[in-house]
C-alpha cells in the first residue's frame, strides 16, 4: 500500500516554507484590505489617514535644526558614548544628567547610531511617533464603534496643532504620549476578553513611560485601574489579580533602571540633574513630581502660579487655564465639543451592560480628558503649552465616538439638535480662539461661520432632504477642522528652537514667549501669520530672549548680556562662530571636557556645535550643585577641562536652588586670564593655574 502522507524532514520543512511564504505573499493584501468584513474603503481610508500624517508631520522637518538643543546635546552624548546613553547625560564626559528619564533619548541616539548625528536623524523617531499615536486612536474608537468614528478620531489627533508641533520635536513629550495612548489600547483590549496578558503589556508601557517623563506617566493610572475593574468580563477578585500583576510589569520595566542610578555609587555615575541631593528619587517626586502640581519646585526657573486668580510666571491655575490664550489655539479647538460628545456619550450608552466595549473607550477617553486636564490646570508648578500635547489623543477620541453616536441616531430630533448645537459651537469657539491671532488669514473665520451654519441646517433637516446627509458631514468637517489645519500647516512651515515651543501664529497675550518669537514676557515679537508676510512659510528674524542675536543675522554667541542662556531657553537662534568652534576643537582629544558652561542650554550650543563634551555647570537651570567648587577645582587641577566660557549661564540660585555655578564663575575669573575668540570671552584652564583650592 502506498501511503500519501510523509515524515520526511525535507518535505516538512518544504511545507512550512511554503505556507509562510504564502503569509508573506498575502501580507500587502491583507494590510490593504484589513477585515474581512469592512467595507472595500475602510483599510485604504485608514492607509490615506496614515499616509497624509506622516506628511504633515515629515514636511519641512529639519527646519528647526537642533529643535531643544539641551535634548539633541544629550542624544549627541548618548550616540557617543554607552555611559552617557544609559544614564541620559548631558555630555560624553558624564559629569550630569538631563533633568528626565532617557528613554526619549534612547529611541534617539539609536536613530543618530544608525542614521549619523543630524537634525533630521533626531527628529525622525518623534514623527514615527506620531503616525503610530494616530493609528493607535483610530484602533481604540474603531474597534467598538465604527471605521468612520475611527478615521475621525485619528483625523482630530493629526491635526491638533500642539501635536504637529510636538511630534516634529525633541521634547520627552512625544513618546510619553505614545506610551500612554499604547497603555489605553492594551487596556481595551484586556477588557474585550479578560485576558491577562493585555494588562501586563499596559504596565510595561506606563513603566517606560515613567522612564520617559516620570510621575507625569502615572497620572492616567486611575482611569485605566478604574475602568478595568468596572468593566473587565472576569470575576472582581480575577481583576484584581491581573491588576496587581500588571503592577508588577510596570515596576519591572521602570524599576530596572531606577535600581540602577540608586545602587551605583554617586563617584562611579552622573549627577541627577534637576535634583539638589543628586537623587532621582528627589527628581521624581519634587521637581518632576508634586512640585509640578504644588509649586514647591526647588532649583527651577521659578515659582509657580499659586492661587487660581492671582497667577504667576506660569499663569493662573483654575478650570479655564485649558482654554486660555496660552493653552487655547494649542490644544483647545474641539476640547468644548470633545466634553460635549463626552455627556452624549455617557447618555446613549447608560442602559448598556458593563462589559459594553463602546462605553469603555468612552469611560477611557472621558477620563483621561478630564483628570489629565484636571492636573494641568490646578497644577502650580512649572507648566508649558506643549505638555497639553497629553490632551490630543482622548480629544480626538471623542470627537470620533460621540460625532458617531449622534450620526448612528440621527433619526430622532433630539440628536440632530444636540449635533447642530455641538457644530455651531465648535465653530463660534474657532472664531474665538483665531481672533487671538487677528492678523492671521481673517477671511479663515468667515469660512467657518458659513461652514458651520450650512452644517447646522443640513443636520436638522436631515429627514427631509436625504441628499443633505453629504452635505452635513462634509460642512461639520470644515466648520470643525479647517482652523486647526491652518494652525498645523502653519506650524509645520515655521521653524520651531529652544525649549518653550508652541505651534501657531502668534497669539496676542502668550505669557512666557514660545516657538521661534512668539509673544512673551521673554520673548520677542513675530508678525503675525504664515512667515514674516503673512503668507505660507517665511523666515523669521527674532530676539533671542534678552538682547540675543537675531534669527538668521548670523550674529556670534555671546554671553548672557548677548543672548546667552535665556535666549536658548525661549527659542531665540545663535550661532557659534568658526573661530571659537576651532579653539574648543584644538586638542579636544585630551581632555575630558573641551570646556565648560554654566547652565545646560550654553553647554549644549557649544557642543553641538563643536562636537566635543561641554560640562554644563550647574545642570539645565545653573543651580544644581553639580559640580561642587571643589570637584571643579579638581578637574582643573588633572588637566580635564580647556575652557570655561564666560558670561553664559543659567539664572544661578533658582527659587532657592544652588549657588555652587556663582562661586565657580567667580573663582575661574579670579584664577585665570580670559581671551576672546570669535565673540565668546573663554578662559584657558590649562594655562597658569594654581593648585586646587587656592
Amino acid at each position: 500500500m502506498t501511503s500519501t502522507t510523509t515524515d520526511s524532514p525535507t518535505a516538512a520543512g518544504a511545507s512550512v516554507s511554503d505556507g509562510l511564504g504564502a503569509r508573506l505573499r498575502a501580507l500587502p493584501i491583507a494590510l490593504w484590505r484589513g477585515r474581512a468584513a469592512d467595507a472595500a474603503w475602510v483599510r485604504p481610508a485608514l492607509l490615506g489617514l496614515l499616509a497624509a500624517t506622516a506628511l504633515l508631520y515629515l514636511w519641512n522637518l529639519t527646519a528647526s535644526g537642533w529643535a531643544n538643543a539641551f535634548y539633541s546635546a544629550a542624544v549627541q552624548a548618548g550616540a557617543s558614548n554607552w555611559e552617557a546613553f544609559l544614564y541620559g547625560s548631558s555630555d560624553a564626559g558624564n559629569s550630569i544628567t538631563v533633568d528626565k528619564p532617557p528613554a526619549s533619548l534612547w529611541v534617539m541616539a539609536l536613530s543618530v547610531r544608525l542614521f549619523g548625528l543630524s537634525s533630521f536623524s533626531i527628529l525622525l523617531p518623534e514623527a514615527i511617533m506620531g503616525v503610530l499615536t494616530v493609528a493607535l486612536v483610530y484602533a481604540i474608537v474603531r474597534r467598538h464603534l465604527s471605521p468612520q468614528a475611527g478615521l475621525i478620531a485619528g483625523g482630530v489627533t493629526a491635526l491638533t496643532p500642539v501635536a504637529v508641533l510636538m511630534f516634529r520635536f525633541n521634547n520627552p513629550d512625544a513618546l510619553l504620549v505614545l506610551l500612554l495612548t499604547l497603555a489605553t489600547y492594551l487596556t481595551m483590549r484586556g477588557i474585550e476578553d479578560g485576558r491577562i496578558r493585555w494588562v501586563l503589556w499596559a504596565g510595561v508601557a506606563v513603566g517606560l513611560a515613567f522612564l520617559t517623563k516620570q510621575l507625569q506617566a502615572f497620572v492616567i493610572l486611575p482611569v485605566l485601574v478604574g475602568v478595568y475593574l468596572y468593566a473587565s468580563p472576569r470575576r472582581i477578585g480575577t481583576r484584581f489579580a491581573h491588576l496587581f500583576a500588571a503592577l508588577g510589569a510596570l515596576v519591572v520595566s521602570a524599576g530596572w533602571w531606577v535600581a540602577i542610578v540608586t545602587l551605583v555609587p554617586a563617584s562611579m555615575r552622573p549627577y541627577i540633574g534637576g535634583s539638589q541631593s543628586n537623587s532621582f528619587l528627589e527628581l521624581t517626586f519634587g521637581y518632576n513630581g508634586f512640585g509640578r502640581l504644588t509649586g514647591n519646585e526647588t532649583g527651577s526657573v521659578t515659582g509657580g502660579g499659586g492661587a487660581t486668580t492671582a497667577g504667576g510666571v506660569w499663569g493662573s491655575t483654575g478650570i479655564g487655564r485649558m482654554f486660555s490664550s496660552e493653552f487655547g489655539t494649542q490644544i483647545a479647538w474641539l476640547l468644548p465639543a470633545a466634553l460635549a460628545l463626552l455627556v452624549v456619550g455617557m447618555v446613549v450608552l447608560r442602559r448598556r451592560p458593563h462589559v459594553d466595549g463602546a462605553r469603555a473607550v468612552v469611560l477611557l477617553l472621558g477620563g483621561t480628558l478630564l483628570v489629565t486636564g484636571a492636573a494641568f490646570s490646578f497644577g502650580a508648578g512649572i507648566i508649558h503649552p506643549y505638555y497639553a500635547v497629553a490632551l490630543a489623543p482622548a480629544i480626538g477620541g471623542l470627537v470620533g465616538a460621540g460625532a458617531w453616536l449622534l450620526w448612528e441616531r440621527r433619526g430622532a430630533l433630539w440628536a440632530r439638535i444636540v449635533a447642530a448645537v455641538v457644530v455651531l459651537g465648535t465653530a463660534w469657539w474657532s472664531v474665538a480662539l483665531m481672533s487671538e491671532a487677528s492678523a492671521f488669514l481673517p477671511w479663515l473665520r468667515v469660512v467657518v461661520v458659513m461652514a458651520g451654519v450650512l452644517a447646522a441646517v443640513a443636520l436638522v433637516a436631515l429627514p427631509w432632504v436625504r441628499a443633505f446627509g453629504p452635505i452635513a458631514v462634509s460642512a461639520a468637517l470644515v466648520a470643525a477642522l479647517t482652523a486647526p489645519l491652518a494652525w498645523s500647516v502653519n506650524t509645520t512651515l515655521t521653524a520651531h528652537t529652544g525649549s518653550l515651543p508652541t505651534a501657531g501664529p502668534a497669539v496676542a497675550s502668550t505669557r512666557f514667549g514660545g516657538g521661534p518669537g512668539q509673544r512673551g514676557a521673554f520673548g520677542g515679537q513675530r508678525p503675525q501669520g504664515f512667515g514674516a508676510q503673512g503668507g505660507f512659510g517665511g523666515r523669521v528674524r527674532t530676539p533671542g530672549g534678552f538682547g540675543g542675536a537675531p534669527r538668521g543675522t548670523g550674529q556670534s554667541f555671546g554671553g548672557l548680556r548677548q543672548g546667552g542662556f535665556v535666549g536658548g531657553l525661549l527659542g531665540g537662534e545663535v550661532n557659534v562662530a568658526a573661530a571659537t568652534v576651532s579653539a574648543l576643537q584644538a586638542d579636544a582629544s585630551k581632555y575630558t571636557w573641551a570646556a565648560a558652561a554654566v547652565g545646560s542650554q550654553s553647554a549644549a550650543t557649544f557642543q553641538l556645535a563643536s562636537g566635543e563634551a561641554v560640562m554644563p555647570v550647574g545642570g539645565f537651570n545653573g543651580s544644581d550643585p553639580s559640580p561642587t567648587l571643589a570637584q571643579f577645582q579638581q578637574y582643573v587641577a588633572d588637566g580635564r577641562i580647556h575652557y570655561f566660557v564666560a558670561g553664559i549661564g543659567g539664572f544661578g540660585r533658582a527659587n532657592g536652588g544652588s549657588s555652587i555655578s556663582s562661586e565657580i564663575t567667580a573663582w575661574v575669573e579670579s584664577r585665570f586670564a580670559s581671551t576672546t575668540v570669535g565673540g565668546v570671552t573663554l578662559y584657558d584652564l590649562t594655562s597658569g593655574t594654581s593648585t586646587a583650592g587656592a
